[in-house]
């Protein structure tokens, strides 16, 4: 291939300078509109594939495909915080706005089961682009110390450096083979053998124990399924599944100790990386903190912070200082959705719970719910606080779980 061909969804050869020939999808919703005519069910979501399989920029061994997420925040950030600038009420529409669009495509992605990089991106563009306003606008008025400066970007720096130990792998199960993978019926003829050696009858009463389904420690019968096999079993994976392990539908992948799937890192938060999820968190939360306190007394000198940010005059007076103060408030609106995520993390943590198992355990109301409903107790790991933490410190230090193969 050279720089300008590529290789398309259909398996065709194809050249950057026909992403406008040849779209049948295209051309039937133009006649179709060009007629009045309403477009037959799937049509927006087959053009949004072909121009988003055309989206391609030239490379040397053929030309690289776009993820069409990673656009938007690049190109409607800049432009919306600009415009918030001009006028107040312009700042209160966007400012309100922009959580709702964001909540809109969150709901829209996880309605379709889709992975996507636009909340990844939007978070470290919104990262870099504060940052670049903080140095340009904020920096020069003189206000803010070298040492500050350098805090501030130590703390940028570390929360990026653990974003990155959470972006690896969060604990995956392996992928057998075809022919390394276990049967159901092959389960089933080994918990008959173990039945005969008084080994099931210790597994029946560890499945009495059960709570909440897949979330729990030990596993119980299914009607659906044959004597003897438990609901441990991943059909989609064909592996069995270790303790609080689960499978995550957005990646397709089973996880050790699965609490959730993250959207702002686009990964799965499990045993190998909810240690650095928190520390990412941690740092973000401080230093964005850390930045709006800057902020806000460079801009509104000799008011405390909390007023400052619910009243500064003269914040409008010129445009810079209606720039800084709109990227403070956009800030202030990210570290309070980021802070939440943490509080409920942190409480969780406190009662040994996973994400994951306390929305199981609200489905099949086997949980309490506490501190106003801010975290749902299970009551199957809750060791006490201490013990609970500890066990979340050496998360990831234990020998790693013996293959589905051994245990079969």
């Amino acid at each position: 291939l050279c720089c300008c061909e590529y290789v398309d969804r259909r398996g065709r050869r194809n050249h950057l300078a026909a992403c406008c020939c040849d779209c049948e999808e295209l051309d039937d919703g133009c006649d179709r509109w060009l007629t009045c005519k309403s477009l037959p069910p799937g049509a927006l979501e087959r053009i949004g594939d072909t121009v988003a399989d055309r989206l391609r920029v030239p490379w040397f061994s053929g030309a690289v495909k776009i993820n069409v997420s990673l656009v938007p925040p690049l190109v409607l950030l800049p432009v919306c915080l600009h415009v918030a600038a001009l006028h107040f009420l312009l700042g209160l529409i966007i400012l309100t706005s922009l959580p709702v669009v964001v909540l809109w495509y969150y709901y829209l992605t996880h309605r379709r089961k889709e992975r996507t990089l636009f909340f990844l991106s939007l978070g470290l563009f919104s990262l870099g682009y504060m940052y670049y306003v903080f140095l340009r606008e904020v920096v020069p008025r003189g206000h803010v110390e070298h040492s500050q400066v350098v805090t501030l970007t130590c703390g940028l720096i570390l929360m990026l450096a653990a974003l990155s130990r959470a972006k690896k792998d969060p604990g995956y199960l392996p992928i057998l083979a075809g022919n390394e993978r276990p049967s159901l019926q092959g389960l089933h003829n080994k918990n008959i053998r173990e039945s005969s050696s008084g080994l099931h009858g210790i597994s029946g009463a560890a499945s009495s124990r059960a709570v909440n389904g897949e979330a729990k420690g030990y596993c119980r019968m299914s009607a659906e399924q044959p004597a003897g096999v438990k609901k441990d079993w991943c059909t989609k994976c064909q592996l069995l599944r270790p303790a609080r392990a689960g499978h995550c539908r957005l990646c397709g992948r089973c996880v050790r100790r699965l609490d959730h799937h993250c959207v702002w890192i686009n990964s799965c938060v499990g045993e190998q990386n909810h240690q650095a999820f928190i520390l990412a968190l941690s740092f973000f939360m401080l230093t964005s903190v850390y930045g709006i306190i800057l902020t806000l007394h460079t801009i509104c000198r000799g008011r405390s912070l909390f007023v400052a940010l619910f009243y500064c005059p003269g914040a409008y007076s010129d445009y810079s200082s209606a720039l800084s103060f709109t990227c403070v408030w956009y800030c202030a609106i990210v570290t309070a959705s980021m802070g939440y995520i943490l509080l409920i993390q942190l409480l969780n943590i406190s009662y040994n719970v996973t994400e994951r198992e306390a929305r199981l355990a609200l489905r099949d109301n086997t949980g309490r719910r506490l501190l106003g409903g801010l975290v749902i107790d299970t009551g199957q790991y809750n060791r006490g606080l201490l013990c609970n933490w500890g066990h979340f410190l050496s998360l990831g230090s234990c020998p790693p779980q013996r293959s589905a193969a051994d245990i079969v």
